[in-house]
């Protein structure tokens, strides 16, 4: 019985000391795109055919990937320079842009 209240209190005390995630704002985020946007495009879509779209991806996976470049667990010519000059808060906001951007398909007449 010990153990179990011991590993309960445990993982409260961890889940209490976990800072939370901070919620982007597309907005705020929209305002600092510039610089993503000469590779990624303002719209999400990459401008060259080895740059990754980014539109509608989830914020999760986006704030993911930028902060292992930032870390350095990723490595990038460029994506590691701007990731390190890029605060927790403009991460998420820019995560929260691209991932509100809509994504569209068209199908082709065949």
């Amino acid at each position: 019985m010990l153990r179990i209240v011991v590993c309960t209190l445990t993982v409260m005390l961890a889940l209490e000391t976990t800072p939370p995630a901070i919620a982007g704002d597309p907005a705020a985020g929209k305002k600092i795109v510039g610089q993503c946007a000469t590779c990624h495009g303002q719209d999400g879509v990459g401008r060259m055919p080895d740059v990754p779209n980014l539109a509608g991806e989830s914020t999760i996976y986006l704030t993911k990937e930028l902060n292992a470049y930032r870390s350095g667990e990723r490595d990038h010519p460029q994506m590691s320079i701007i990731a390190k000059g890029l605060s927790d808060e403009q991460i998420a906001d820019l995560a929260a842009w691209y991932a509100a951007l809509k994504v569209t398909v068209e199908m082709p007449d065949l």
